[in-house]
């Protein structure tokens, strides 16, 4: 069946309809790696989303019951250039195609995805929508229509545990403050002895102290920090009682935001494996990401915050950390789901840190006390 995706810009792109009949509205973001189409199908971060996979031939691997990153997809719909008619491992459960369908999913393949992701990256993402369609006017008159997001600010709400999660075996007290968690985050943290409980969004920062947490962590997630402000005195009081603090992705936004700084959009996000660099150490590692905000890296005061690591592409800011507490955060995926692993180190020092605090046991940061 011949199906469109229409940019709200007006361009449009004729392929073969994949996965559901129906339509997919979202806002279209282009995914560089060559492997990983299971886990950023189903990644929290891709909420609201139609995904461009750059790499031509997609489904290789088939769909397996292990490397979901959520209890199901999260993208709106997919966009590939040519998809596997022969998939092959021995994790295999299905093909792409009928994890599709079985997810209610919408995707266009035969298109070029090469034009469509030099498109995107020179006039920045924007929404878009996938239809089996052929009235091509009607559909450049939708797709023109289109709000950021279609209206979905609150991406946050749609994708945090709607109860507390607690997984009792492990020594260290941690609670993930879940802004969007992956699978893997949980499965990484749970692997270095921590006994991990996870709690929505919106959860006040007394409930979370009641766990005795040695740790925190503010988990990935989706969309604008701005949308989710109301995490940020739950932030500071936990910054004031000296619990260690580790953020990732939206969660490293967030403690920047915390700690005065600023965020901006970047033109097209960073969604792929990006090369990062420490800045003391001169070591560069092959990250995950998958993102569309930095912090802006001349909001914070030199004196209170150090800027840890950048991107090597564009010189954005890829980590932090708060020099009064030592609490950190990256904006990468340590646990390097999907893609290459060398970043668990950054895991690896976080839990060090919740193996030596004790609650209360340091003086707390003066600058964030009532």
């Amino acid at each position: 069946m011949k199906a469109y995706l229409c940019l709200q810009d007006g361009k449009i792109f004729a392929g073969k309809a994949i996965g559901i009949v129906g339509e997919a509205v979202g806002e279209v973001v282009y995914y560089t790696g060559m492997t990983g189409y299971q886990e950023i199908i189903t990644d929290p971060c891709s909420e609201g989303q139609i995904i461009v996979f750059t790499y031509p031939l997609i489904g290789n691997c088939g769909v397996n019951s292990v490397d979901e990153e959520s209890s199901g997809a999260r993208a709106k719909g997919i966009v590939i250039k040519e998809l596997s008619s022969n998939p092959s491992n021995y994790r295999a459960k299905e093909n792409l195609h009928k994890y599709l369908v079985s997810q209610g999913l919408v995707g266009i393949t035969d298109i070029d995805t090469r034009a469509l992701t030099k498109h995107l990256r020179r006039h920045g993402t924007m929404m878009g929508l996938i239809s089996m369609e052929d009235n091509l006017t009607e559909l450049v008159k939708k797709a023109k229509e289109l709000s950021v997001n279609n209206g979905e600010q609150q991406l946050v709400k749609k994708v945090t545990t709607k109860e507390t999660v607690t997984f009792p075996e492990g020594q260290y007290p941690v609670v993930v403050i879940d802004l969007g968690t992956k699978k893997s985050l949980l499965r990484a943290l749970r692997a270095r002895d921590c006994r991990v409980t996870l709690v929505g969004a919106a959860t006040g920062a007394e409930e979370i102290l009641n766990y005795q947490p040695q740790g925190v962590v503010l988990s990935n997630g989706p969309g604008n920090p701005e949308d989710v402000e109301d995490v940020l005195p739950v932030i500071k009081k936990i910054l004031q009682l000296n619990i260690p603090v580790l953020g990732i992705g939206l969660g490293h936004l967030l403690l920047g935001k915390a700690l005065g700084g600023t965020v901006y959009r970047l033109q097209s996000g960073h969604r792929g494996n990006y090369p990062v660099k420490e800045i003391k150490t001169g070591r560069v590692y092959q990250t995950s990401q998958n993102h569309d905000y930095v912090l802006r890296d001349d909001s914070f005061f030199a004196d209170e915050v150090e800027i840890t690591l950048r991107n090597l592409h564009d010189q954005s800011v890829e980590g932090i950390r708060h020099k009064m507490t030592g609490s950190y955060s990256v904006q990468f995926n340590p646990e390097g789901c999907p893609g290459p692993r060398e970043a668990e180190v950054f895991l690896d020092e976080f839990v060090e840190m919740v193996k030596g605090n004790q609650l209360g046991g340091g003086k707390g940061c003066l600058k964030y006390q009532d």
